[in-house]
């Protein structure tokens, strides 16, 4: 690497640094302006909330903002260069378009590689504190809680050939005020059992059903009786009845893979948006790449409107990414797109524009 290449990557990484912190303290200003009421209702001191809150929204507004942030840094930046003549001495000096664009890839592979472990592992921690922290202190009464509501009913696949529904399940007691349980065979139910009251036995770590009514059936023959008790090894925890709305942001990528393996096993319904969260996280750090190499191509050149033209058209691009990402994650988790698709979808347009604008540069 020469003179030129560490100059190009040290303005791209400064700039892209000051950005991104600029931005999160705008962010952490504003949303400590909107959640102060809650702050105070919480008894927390300053120390607490910054531990047990700003610990995790802060991770979580940079994942958000990454991309979009590097785009910005590689526009302003490189305008800067293009304004000081400085590109169209690099290019007179005999130095190819391609070679010109060796650091910025050089430097967005490193951001890249930077925020797919970030999106594997460090984000969903900071997501855990700052959902912890939305539950107990901001949600805490709200409708968050599923409790002992209608909508609280469960439809899963316990093995190959059992299923079970459980309807009416307090989180807090543990205790569910419906439980059926049917086998079925050759398209034909074979077993059933049904109980008023099945609760989690935390001693023995399975579930124990009351007042349960038995149903086998073999051809035209069947038996009956009732149970006053049993403990059933079913293959879920209360976990798994806990509806959790920010499970997909707290699950490492490893974590969720083998979570949504899980429920699709159970046959669980609705998975389309933790696969697209999933797809996403592998999806975003292409998107670095992209956007370094549309941003460096769009500001190489000089123009009158000088680097405030480029920050313009730099906003509006990023403003367009939001809306695609936001448009193809609903057609996905609301009809029929596929998560893959939704989650790869603005990188595939996005690399199409960044492809057409490299090719209509001027060398």
């Amino acid at each position: 690497m020469k003179i030129l290449d560490w100059y190009i990557i040290k303005n791209f990484l400064v700039t892209f640094l000051f950005t991104i912190l600029a931005l999160t303290v705008v962010a952490v200003v504003i949303d400590s302006s909107e959640k102060t009421d809650d702050f105070v209702k919480s008894g927390l001191g300053t120390w607490q909330i910054i531990t047990e809150y700003y610990t995790g929204f802060v991770p979580f507004i940079i994942s958000m903002i990454f991309p979009l942030m590097v785009f910005i840094a590689v526009i302003y930046f490189t305008s800067k260069m293009a304004g000081r003549a400085e590109v169209i001495v690099i290019l007179a000096n005999g130095i190819r378009f391609n070679r010109y664009l060796r650091p910025y890839f050089i430097a967005g592979t490193f951001l890249a590689l930077v925020l797919l472990y970030c999106n594997w592992y460090v984000f969903p921690k900071g997501n855990e504190i700052r959902s912890e922290f939305q539950i107990n202190h901001i949600d805490k009464n709200s409708s968050y809680y599923a409790g002992m509501s209608n909508a609280n009913t469960f439809y899963l696949k316990n093995d190959p050939s059992t299923y079970i529904a459980i309807r009416y399940y307090d989180t807090a007691s543990k205790i569910s005020g419906g439980f059926a349980m049917l086998k079925i065979k050759d398209n034909k139910v074979v077993y059933n059992l049904r109980s008023d009251v099945i609760k989690w036995d935390t001693a023995k770590k399975n579930w124990r059903i009351e007042n349960g009514f038995e149903r086998k059936i073999d051809g035209i023959k069947e038996t009956i009786r009732l149970i006053p008790a049993l403990n059933l090894q079913l293959n879920l925890t209360p976990k798994d009845l806990r509806r959790d709305e920010y499970l997909k942001d707290k699950l490492s990528s490893p974590e969720l893979q083998r979570f949504i393996q899980l429920e699709e096993l159970r046959g669980t319904e609705g998975l389309n948006t933790y696969k697209v969260e999933y797809y996403r996280r592998m999806a975003t750090p292409v998107s670095v790449l992209i956007m370094t190499i549309l941003g460096a191509t769009i500001a190489c050149r000089k123009t009158r409107g000088g680097s405030g033209l480029h920050l313009a058209f730099g906003l509006v691009s990023a403003a367009l990414f939001v809306v695609m990402d936001k448009f193809s994650t609903v057609f996905s988790t609301k009809g029929d797109l596929h998560p893959f698709i939704a989650a790869w979808l603005p990188n595939l347009i996005f690399g199409i524009v960044a492809w057409w604008v490299y090719k209509k540069t001027p060398r």
